[in-house]
């Protein structure tokens, strides 16, 4: 009988030590931490562009006749000063002839008026010629030398023309289609010849909302402006038709002094290099642009925040194993981390992993990912396992 009394206690012995162990590990959830960080976070815009040429000019004819040749190939790069167009150069040939002859006959009457003078001026002086003969001498050298230099003035227009009839790249670029054939009758400014297009550097256009520019300027970024005082500059990225993220920054180089009342917009302008020629003038691109750099900010893992109706909180293990549910104030977000603006110091340690089972005041057992254990106070530790053990 002494020995089923004894059988008896110590079955309930054990089972009272079995579920005070259970308890205990409910009491106590593994749950994996790591410390809030220091780091800087970026702030981006997103924007739909137009890519544009940094160069686009339109060939015209300025003198007219007719076209007799033409030496580029379509579509291909041409070189400032290059040939394009040869316009029939006869009739300004036969000008600039002209002018020639004209100056030297008049270059002829200077000399003779001039000689004239040097004759008359002794008489004057020896009372055998009037006042009004060496008037007339005087008057008619000033009369040959405008004459002389009217005759240079159209000498050099002729050869100006002449010039004309050699249409000339005036950059190095792309060049269209042509808009004229060989034979056509071409004149003066009217008649559009082709387009050479620039696009080594070409421009990005996009446009910012009147509330993006107010936080620019709250943040004391001007857009447009240089500011050799940051270690950062409104840098500009763009997509290729793949959406794939084209490999050149762009800097911001304009941005229009007032709103389209319209849209409630803004222009901004960013250039980028295009050496291999990836980028089109004409094709649309997502614009990324860097707003503002937040310098040495407190920041957690997005999913260590959760959300109620009093705001954003998240657990913090304090070194006591001592959970804390804390609610802070949030900021940006960038790769998947986000900003604690208010509430949380660096270094301390809160809960990203099992959180769900976790309420204010209870302890747990933090571990980090890698499984250590080795973040709780070893006096603390102490402790704790002399409470589980009684």
């Amino acid at each position: 009988m002494n020995y089923v009394k004894l059988f008896l206690t110590g079955t309930l012995l054990c089972s009272l030590l079995l579920s005070s162990c259970k308890e205990t590990t409910e009491e106590r959830p593994i749950v994996e931490v790591e410390p809030a960080s220091i780091d800087d976070i970026e702030i981006y815009g997103d924007y739909v562009g137009l890519i544009k040429a940094s160069s686009n000019v339109e060939i015209h004819a300025r003198v007219e006749g007719f076209i007799e040749k033409k030496t580029f190939k379509e579509g291909k790069e041409v070189k400032a000063g290059e040939p394009l167009f040869y316009i029939n150069d006869r009739p300004y040939k036969a000008k600039v002839e002209k002018a020639k002859a004209q100056l030297k006959r008049n270059e002829a009457q200077l000399a003779k008026s001039e000689s004239d003078l040097s004759r008359i001026e002794p008489l004057f002086k020896l009372n055998a010629a009037s006042r009004l003969d060496l008037d007339n001498a005087v008057a008619a050298v000033d009369i040959a030398r405008a004459d002389v230099a009217m005759s240079k003035a159209d000498l050099e227009q002729a050869n100006l023309e002449l010039s004309y009839t050699i249409v000339r790249s005036p950059l190095t670029g792309f060049i269209s289609e042509r808009y004229v054939d060989v034979g056509t009758l071409v004149g003066g400014s009217k008649t559009f010849l082709a387009t050479v297009v620039k696009r080594d550097t070409v421009l990005v256009d996009f446009k910012l909302t009147s509330l993006d520019y107010l936080r620019s300027q709250r943040r004391n970024v001007h857009l447009g402006e240089l500011d050799t005082t940051r270690s950062w500059q409104p840098t500009v990225t763009v997509t290729l038709a793949d959406n794939s993220v084209y490999n050149e920054k762009g800097i911001v180089d304009f941005a229009s002094p007032q709103v389209d009342p319209k849209t409630g917009t803004f222009g901004v302008r960013a250039e980028l290099p295009n050496p291999n020629q990836v980028l089109l003038p004409g094709q649309f691109t997502r614009v990324k642009l860097l707003l503002d750099v937040m310098e040495d900010v407190v920041v957690v893992p997005r999913k260590a925040i959760s959300i109620e109706k009093g705001g954003a909180f998240l657990f913090v293990v304090r070194p006591d194993s001592v959970i804390e549910k804390r609610l802070v104030e949030t900021g940006p977000e960038q790769n998947n981390k986000i900003v604690v603006s208010r509430g949380l110091n660096p270094n301390e340690y809160i809960v990203v992993e099992g959180y769900q089972k976790l309420s204010h005041g209870k302890k747990a057992i933090p571990k980090t990912k890698d499984g250590a254990a080795n973040i709780i106070p070893q006096n603390n530790a102490t402790e704790t396992k002399k409470e589980d053990n009684e």
